[in-house]
């Protein structure tokens, strides 16, 4: 049985989370900014997980690190969040018209 390789490496593996409050009801934000992030970053990110929680939190993280959080910056523009990623997993990766 033979399996098929993979173009990811270990050390360029990335995770983003978005932890969104499902009691606020924005599961269909998360899912939104989660659809944003994977169109752009198909080839950078190995997962994009959508974590349920409470309280009013909408907080994204690349690799566990927060890059975002709604009770310090309010909700995100999506193209805040990708200049935000982008930094991180793919630094050289143009943005098109969302740079300008």
């Amino acid at each position: 049985m033979t399996t098929e390789s993979t173009h990811v490496t270990t050390e360029n593996t990335h995770r983003v989370q978005i932890e969104y409050c499902t009691q606020c009801r924005w599961l269909p934000r998360a899912a939104w900014l989660a659809q944003e992030l994977l169109t752009t970053f198909e080839q950078e990110l190995t997962e994009l997980a959508l974590k349920p929680g409470t309280g009013g939190v909408f907080v994204v993280r690349v690799d566990d690190e927060v890059i975002w959080d709604r009770r310090e910056q309010g909700f995100p523009e999506p193209t805040a969040v990708k200049r935000l990623v982008r930094d991180r997993v793919a630094p050289e990766k143009s943005l098109g018209h969302s740079e300008k």
